[in-house]
Order: structure tokens, then sequence, then C-alpha cells
């Protein structure tokens, strides 16, 4: 290992995962009082993935590359193995029993396929341009997408896709290729309705309308819009939410964190997550900008785009503007298999910031 590269160490990210990290556990103490057992495992996931970050920071991530096809059929096996013998929670086979924790393959399985397609977009770079290649990198996705949805788990499906579209278009992907891909969702968007499960055509249609099922599908809807609106520009007060300490939010500490956070700390402290993830989010577009290749720089924006969209879908769905489909809040939402993946994914941000020649940015 070249001790060398240390130097060049992102502090400032990782400062702003550990704040991430704080602010996540404390809401997680607010929303499952009097019982604070999930705090202390998620202050244990929370050690785990530092030792695993620090291991990913500390292997040069070209290295990867070579292994990119075997992680690949790696994400494919677990998510197949997942489906024939994963336990059933919330009517969805998604996690493996593996002693420290349940394991949702779904999660890894997301790094997994950004090195994979930076691995194919790296060596297919001249040849990007032409349709071809565009539907081979699209396979790459479509069978991780496949395996997922029939667990069934539309958020993480939909987080592939973005996840192909981030780097699909850091790879520079033409604009007509998006056209004709565009006029082929729309054009197979009612065959993909009727081939939905009921649960999902149900999430669709209770955005729309909450209120047409008050008590069933609608219901968390409607309760995260109160809490979030409840909470006014200073909040409630720490641990003194009404919603979330009287247990008319459901998965409080996991999908509705941010309606807990919201109503307990207000404006502000929406403000202030917004700040952190924001810091965040620009330390990982230099780390990509910084990249003196293509194979880091698409790893990075990857990473990115998973981040950004896992935030942008759940707030929204918090605030009644995106459909409810389980994606987790990066660092907040309590989940080892989550927490231990987007901190893999810092540590790959970290190796990329390290071996990057000295170019102010």
């Amino acid at each position: 290992m070249n001790t060398k590269a240390w130097r060049n160490f992102d502090f400032l990210l990782f400062l702003l995962t550990w704040l991430l990290i704080g602010y996540g556990l404390a809401m997680i103490f607010s929303a499952t009082l009097p019982n604070s057992e999930l705090v202390y495992r998620q202050a244990v996931y929370a050690l785990l993935g530092l030792v695993l970050m620090l291991v990913i920071t500390s292997i040069d991530y070209h290295i990867l590359g070579n292994l990119a096809l075997a992680g690949y059929l790696l994400a494919i096996v677990l998510l197949t193995v997942v489906l024939a013998s994963g336990h059933i929670f919330y009517g969805s086979q998604r996690w493996l029993n593996i002693g420290l924790f349940p394991l949702q393959p779904s999660e890894p399985a997301k790094i997994l396929l950004i090195i994979a397609l930076a691995k194919f977009f790296a060596d297919h770079e001249e040849e990007i341009l032409r349709f071809r290649y565009v539907l081979l990198s699209l396979v790459l996705v479509v069978i991780p997408v496949s395996l997922t949805l029939a667990q069934p788990d539309l958020g993480t499906s939909i987080i592939f896709l973005a996840i192909w579209v981030g780097m699909a278009m850091m790879a520079g992907v033409r604009l007509k290729h998006w056209v004709i891909l565009g006029l082929s969702v729309l054009l197979t968007a009612p065959l993909g309705w009727l081939m939905m499960h009921d649960y999902m055509r149900t999430r669709l249609l209770v955005f729309v309308n909450p209120y047409s099922d008050p008590l069933g599908a609608g219901y968390s809807i409607i309760q995260a819009l109160t809490a979030v609106g409840s909470g006014g520009f200073l909040g409630r007060g720490f641990t003194s939410g009404t919603q979330s300490q009287l247990h008319f939010l459901r998965v409080q500490y996991s999908d509705f964190i941010f309606s807990v956070l919201a109503e307990e700390l207000g404006f502000i402290g929406a403000l202030v997550l917004f700040g952190l993830f924001l810091a965040l989010l620009w330390r990982g577009v230099r780390a990509a900008a910084l990249s003196r290749e293509n194979f880091g720089r698409l790893i990075a924006t990857g990473i990115v785009a998973m981040l950004l969209f896992q935030i942008l879908v759940n707030v929204g769905m918090n605030m009644g503007l995106m459909p409810v489909t389980g994606v987790p809040l990066p660092f907040i939402s309590y989940g080892g298999s989550s927490l231990i993946t987007v901190m893999t994914g810092i540590g790959l941000l970290e190796s990329i910031v390290m071996r990057h020649k000295k170019i102010e940015f």
C-alpha cells in the first residue's frame, strides 16, 4: 500500500459521513423510544462500515476493474439465492441471514453494479456512441432489475436504473439514443403497468390520491404529510413529535425517518440535513472531477447518482411528492445493509481522491 496516497485523504468527506451517521443515530433514538436496541445495532453497523470503508480506501480502485465481472456475477448469484431461500418480511423476500445481521443482497449489488458498469463504459469509451453498446450496457442493468422486481422491490429496481442513467450520461451516450430509449419506455408503459405487482399499482394510485384509501395504502402518506406539516420552522422538539412518539407513523425509524426529523426539528433541522447532503454530494462530484481516467470518474458518478436518487426519492415520498417505494434515506434510515453499502461507496470515493495527481479543484 502506498502510504503517500493518504496525504490526499479527503477528511471533509470523512467528517461529513460521520456527521450524517450521528444525525441518523439521534433520529433513530428518538423514533424508537423507549427501546434503544436499534440505536446500538445501528452503531455496530456503523463500526463495521468504518472497517470496510477504510479497507476499500486503502485499496487502489484500479484493481477493482479486474474483479468487475466476478463482482457482477456474485451480485447476480446473491440476488438469485435470496429469491430461492431468503427471509420474507412485509411480503417481500429480500434478506439472507448471515449471522451478524440480515443481509439485503440488493444493497451491495448497487456497488458491484457500479463497478461493472464503470468497467464496461471505460472499456468501450468510443463504441458507446453506437446504439448496440448502449443496449449491451442496459443488459447489465436489466438482469439485477428483473431479479429485484421479483422479490418484489420496486424502489431498489428503480435505483439500479437511476445509477445506469447517471453513468451513461457521464459515458457520453448520444442524445438521439436517449430519445429512442425514452420513446421506447413510453410505448411499453402500458405493458409495464400490466406486469406490475398489485401492491405496486396500489402505491402509484394512492400517490395521486392518498385519501382514496386513508386507512390502508394511503395511511402512511397521510401520516407522513401530517408530521412534516406540523413541524413548522423549529419543530416540536427532539423526542417530542406526536406522530412518531405516539406511533402514528409506521416504520418511522426507516422509510419515514425524515418525517420524524421534520416534525421534531422542523424546517431548520431539515435544512441542516440538506446542507450536509449537498456538501457530501459536492465532495463526490469533486472526486469524479479529480479522477484522471474514465474508470474512476464513472465509479464516482455512479455513487453520486445512487446517493442523490435515494435522497430525492426518500424525501419526496415523505413529502407526498413521490410514490412510497421503500427507499432508505442514506446514513439516516435504520438498516445494516444500507449503511454499510453507502459507507463502502464513500470508501471508493476516498480511494479515487487519494490516487489522483495533485490537481487542486
